[in-house]
């Protein structure tokens, strides 16, 4: 391709009519009278945070995750191994790691073991590629202490901020807003970390949402970039601020939960869903979709930053619609006579036989410690 077919290729991708309202164009974005703007070479800056957020995590789940876990009586469960079998372990990586029944017996003549030695082996095998909870503990407390930072961090760039109070000012003078050295370090801290959690989702536990939870981070990046691109700063930080507001509860709960304190984990998961539900189900579709999606009809005629801005939120709304709906499977077992409490994006830990799980007492006494029986009642492999 021919440098002059790659220039128009790119006076077309950026044209200003494409991102701009009409009467605008990228030279609004130009600085000038002591005023600064977000530029694309900003974006960056983010590769270098995001490894040093991966350099910073091994730190603190070593110094910090590791220490605490010992403290609240995080323990890891002694685990047993398959017997290395060739046959088994074949069929295990190729074709199922849960055989039908039929596939069992078959199995089972192949090598000479019984139906039910098959199924132990097969249970073992699946147990022995599942984190360990102090592996979950550590992520989650990480996790946890970035999404609480990051909150009271963005409440307090916000917080004495018009726009805050009122979302129609997220417009005012758009696109000719400077930009605040608090918004610069809010939005490169915050892409910094979603790039890092791409780097890191090779090693860190995967859920049952693993893909929906890849299409947000990507959704979220692509979002955050965009709306620093054509400096729809002050919505992109107040919907990362939304985001952050019940994180942070969500991650509490699951450390309380690998700790055994099952009162205190019931309660962090009810705060992080009336949290969740108030801030992505009620704030962010009817205050701040509203403001970016039908306010600025009034204002200006559509375009395709437009659409594109307003489409990628969309998805992140469609995603949390999706989560609201395991949370509310997992609220109902909040109900009379349903007193274990498990998060619907758990991969359980199966007992190594069935005399073991028929041993388990589903309905162990609860205290604001450690299961009195060893049991996790909250067994969750688990987000968002």
């Amino acid at each position: 391709m021919s440098s002059s077919m790659l220039s128009r290729l790119n006076e077309m991708i950026w044209a200003d009519w494409l991102w701009f309202p009409e009467g605008h164009t990228w030279a609004d974005l130009e600085d000038g009278d002591g005023k600064v703007y977000p530029k694309p070479f900003d974006l960056w800056a983010t590769i270098p945070i995001a490894l040093c957020f991966l350099v910073v995590r091994q730190v603190f789940e070593r110094i910090v995750a590791t220490p605490l876990a010992s403290l609240l009586g995080v323990h890891d469960s002694k685990r047993v191994y398959a017997p290395a079998n060739p046959i088994l372990e074949s069929y295990f990586l190729s074709s199922s790691k849960e055989p039908s029944q039929s596939s069992v017996v078959g199995l089972s003549k192949q090598t000479d073991l019984s139906v039910r030695q098959v199924e132990r082996w097969f249970r073992q095998r699946r147990n022995q590629d599942r984190p360990s909870k102090l592996k979950k503990f550590r992520e989650a407390s990480w996790r946890f202490t970035f999404y609480l930072l990051a909150f009271f961090a963005g409440l307090a760039v916000l917080i004495d901020k018009p726009w805050f109070h009122d979302l129609k000012k997220m417009w005012k003078d758009f696109p000719k807003m400077s930009l605040l050295p608090s918004q610069y370090w809010y939005y490169m801290i915050e892409l910094g970390f979603y790039i890092s959690l791409i780097f890191s989702v090779a090693t860190d536990v995967k859920r049952k949402d693993f893909k929906e939870q890849i299409v947000h981070h990507i959704a979220t990046i692509v979002l955050i970039s965009f709306s620093w691109l054509v400096n729809y700063i002050r919505g992109g930080t107040l919907i990362m601020l939304v985001h952050d507001s019940a994180d942070y509860l969500m991650e509490s709960a699951k450390m309380f939960n690998y700790a055994g304190w099952r009162r205190t984990c019931n309660f962090m998961f009810t705060m992080f869903a009336a949290m969740f539900f108030i801030t992505r189900l009620i704030i962010l579709p009817f205050w701040i979709i509203h403001a970016t999606m039908i306010y600025p009809l009034s204002l200006y005629p559509t375009f395709f930053g437009y659409y594109f801005f307003n489409g990628l939120m969309l998805v992140l709304q469609a995603l949390h619609i999706f989560w609201a709906c395991l949370i509310l499977r997992v609220a109902i077992k909040f109900l009379p006579g349903n007193n274990i409490v498990e998060d619907e994006r758990s991969d359980r830990e199966e007992p190594e036989s069935e005399e073991e799980g028929e041993a388990q007492e589903p309905n162990a006494k609860a205290q604001n410690g450690h299961v009195q029986n060893g049991h996790t009642p909250l067994n969750n492999n688990k987000t968002h």
